[in-house]
Protein backbone atom coordinates (compact mmCIF):
# COMPACT_ATOMS: atom_id res chain seq x y z
CA UNK A 1 0.00 0.00 0.00
CA UNK A 2 1.33 3.32 -0.90
CA UNK A 3 1.23 6.23 1.58
CA UNK A 4 -0.80 8.28 -0.48
CA UNK A 5 -3.41 5.22 -0.95
CA UNK A 6 -6.29 5.65 1.82
CA UNK A 7 -6.33 3.34 4.61
CA UNK A 8 -9.78 1.57 4.33
CA UNK A 9 -12.06 1.45 6.79
CA UNK A 10 -14.76 -0.80 8.59
CA UNK A 11 -17.98 1.12 10.14
CA UNK A 12 -18.64 -0.80 12.91
CA UNK A 13 -20.11 2.02 14.96
CA UNK A 14 -23.48 1.36 16.48
CA UNK A 15 -22.33 -2.55 15.91
CA UNK A 16 -21.86 -4.71 19.54
CA UNK A 17 -19.29 -7.37 20.36
CA UNK A 18 -17.98 -9.15 18.75
CA UNK A 19 -19.64 -7.53 15.51
CA UNK A 20 -16.92 -5.80 15.06
CA UNK A 21 -13.99 -8.04 15.01
CA UNK A 22 -15.77 -10.00 12.78
CA UNK A 23 -16.66 -7.02 10.43
CA UNK A 24 -12.96 -6.30 10.29
CA UNK A 25 -11.84 -10.42 9.33
CA UNK A 26 -14.58 -10.09 6.60
CA UNK A 27 -12.37 -7.38 5.22
CA UNK A 28 -8.87 -8.61 5.86
CA UNK A 29 -9.74 -11.92 3.68
CA UNK A 30 -9.56 -9.80 0.86
CA UNK A 31 -6.72 -7.43 1.82
CA UNK A 32 -3.28 -7.84 0.65
CA UNK A 33 -0.86 -8.98 3.44
CA UNK A 34 1.06 -5.52 4.32
CA UNK A 35 -2.26 -3.36 3.55
CA UNK A 36 -3.82 -1.49 7.08
CA UNK A 37 -7.11 -1.47 7.53
CA UNK A 38 -8.82 0.80 10.13
CA UNK A 39 -12.37 -0.26 12.19
CA UNK A 40 -14.06 2.79 13.94
CA UNK A 41 -16.33 1.40 16.88
CA UNK A 42 -18.66 2.38 19.48
CA UNK A 43 -18.74 -0.67 21.32
CA UNK A 44 -15.70 -0.31 24.29
CA UNK A 45 -15.13 -3.71 24.08
CA UNK A 46 -13.39 -3.43 20.45
CA UNK A 47 -10.41 -1.71 22.13
CA UNK A 48 -9.64 -4.99 23.67
CA UNK A 49 -11.32 -7.33 21.28
CA UNK A 50 -9.21 -6.24 18.28
CA UNK A 51 -6.15 -5.88 19.66
CA UNK A 52 -6.42 -9.53 20.71
CA UNK A 53 -8.25 -10.94 17.12
CA UNK A 54 -4.93 -8.60 15.31
CA UNK A 55 -2.23 -11.16 17.85
CA UNK A 56 -3.86 -14.44 17.48
CA UNK A 57 -3.72 -13.77 13.53
CA UNK A 58 -0.38 -12.48 13.26
CA UNK A 59 -0.97 -9.29 12.82
CA UNK A 60 0.15 -5.76 14.28
CA UNK A 61 -1.83 -3.15 15.90
CA UNK A 62 -0.49 0.49 14.24
CA UNK A 63 -2.94 2.79 16.47
CA UNK A 64 -5.78 3.04 18.85
CA UNK A 65 -7.23 6.04 19.31
CA UNK A 66 -10.31 7.36 20.77
CA UNK A 67 -12.19 10.14 19.22
CA UNK A 68 -15.13 11.43 21.30
CA UNK A 69 -16.74 7.56 22.18
CA UNK A 70 -15.44 6.40 18.34
CA UNK A 71 -12.53 4.20 19.02
CA UNK A 72 -10.28 4.10 15.42
CA UNK A 73 -7.98 1.23 15.45
CA UNK A 74 -5.52 0.53 12.96
CA UNK A 75 -4.31 -2.90 11.84
CA UNK A 76 -1.32 -3.53 9.74
CA UNK A 77 -2.23 -7.05 7.80
CA UNK A 78 0.67 -9.79 8.23
CA UNK A 79 0.02 -13.21 6.41
CA UNK A 80 -2.46 -15.42 6.51
CA UNK A 81 -1.61 -18.30 9.20
CA UNK A 82 -0.71 -21.64 7.89
CA UNK A 83 -3.25 -24.07 9.09
CA UNK A 84 -1.72 -27.36 9.25
CA UNK A 85 -3.93 -30.68 8.85
CA UNK A 86 -2.84 -33.66 10.27
CA UNK A 87 -3.22 -36.55 7.70
CA UNK A 88 -4.59 -40.52 8.88
CA UNK A 89 -6.09 -41.66 11.93
CA UNK A 90 -5.57 -39.93 15.47
CA UNK A 91 -3.66 -41.95 17.74
CA UNK A 92 -3.28 -42.20 21.69
CA UNK A 93 0.16 -42.65 22.78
Amino acid sequence: MTEDAPTPVVDARGLRCPAPVIALAKAARTAAPGSELTVLATDPAARHDVPAWARMRGHIMVSSTDDGGVWRLTVRLGDAPVVRVASGPATEP
